[in-house]
C-alpha cells in the first residue's frame, strides 16, 4: 500500500540521522554503561524522539559572524562572569539586609530570533539577573535584579543590556 506522498515527505524533513545518533549516545551516557541493549535502546528511543516530537524550523537568516568581535565578546562575558559572581557571593556573605530586587522593562533592538535568543542565554548565565519574559512583538525583555538598591544599580544594569546588545548586533548582525 502506497503512502500519499506529503506523509512520507514530513517524515523525510523530521528525520534527522545526527540527532538519533546524539540522543543515543546521550543514553548510553545516562545509563553509564557501554552494551549492545543500550546502543539498540538509544537508537529505538532517539528515533521515536526525533520523529514524535519534531523541533520546528529554527529561523534563519544570512547571518555573517564578525569573528573578531565574537572572540572579544566571548573574553569581555567570561570576565564580567567572574565579576558578577563575585558581586553575588559578596551579596550573599556580607553582613547587611538583602538588596532591593527589581523587575525592569528593557527594549531589545535585535532583528534576529536567533540573536536575542543568544542575548537571552548570555544575559541569564550572568549571576545576579535573569530574563523572566521576552515580549518579541515589542522586541522587549523583562528582567529581574538582583541588586538594585540605588537608581545607579538600575541605570548600571541598563547600560550592561545595551552593552550586551550592541555588542551581538555588531557580532551578527552588521
Amino acid at each position: 500500500m502506497n503512502q500519499p506522498q506529503h506523509i512520507t515527505a514530513g517524515l523525510k524533513h523530521r528525520f534527522h540521522p545526527a540527532f538519533v545518533l546524539w540522543l543515543a549516545f546521550m543514553w548510553v551516557l545516562l545509563m553509564g554503561e557501554l552494551s549492545w541493549g543500550n546502543a539498540i535502546a538509544g537508537l529505538a528511543l532517539g528515533t521515536l524522539i526525533v520523529l514524535a516530537l519534531p523541533l520546528p524550523p529554527v529561523p534563519r537568516q544570512a547571518t555573517r559572524i564578525h569573528w573578531g568581535k565574537l572572540i572579544v565578546f566571548l573574553i569581555e562575558w567570561f570576565w564580567d562572569l567572574l565579576a558578577a559572581s563575585a558581586k553575588v557571593a559578596w551579596l550573599s556573605l556580607r553582613r547587611q539586609p538583602q538588596p532591593k530586587n527589581a523587575i525592569l522593562r528593557v527594549p531589545m533592538r535585535v532583528s534576529s530570533e536567533m540573536v536575542g535568543y543568544l542575548a537571552t542565554c548570555a544575559y541569564n548565565l550572568q549571576p545576579g539577573g535573569c530574563v523572566t519574559d521576552i515580549d518579541v512583538a515589542n522586541r522587549e525583555w523583562t528582567i529581574h535584579v538582583l541588586d538594585a538598591s540605588t537608581p545607579e544599580d538600575i541605570e548600571r544594569e541598563i547600560r550592561n543590556v545595551q552593552k550586551l546588545e550592541r555588542q551581538l548586533i555588531d557580532i551578527f548582525e552588521r
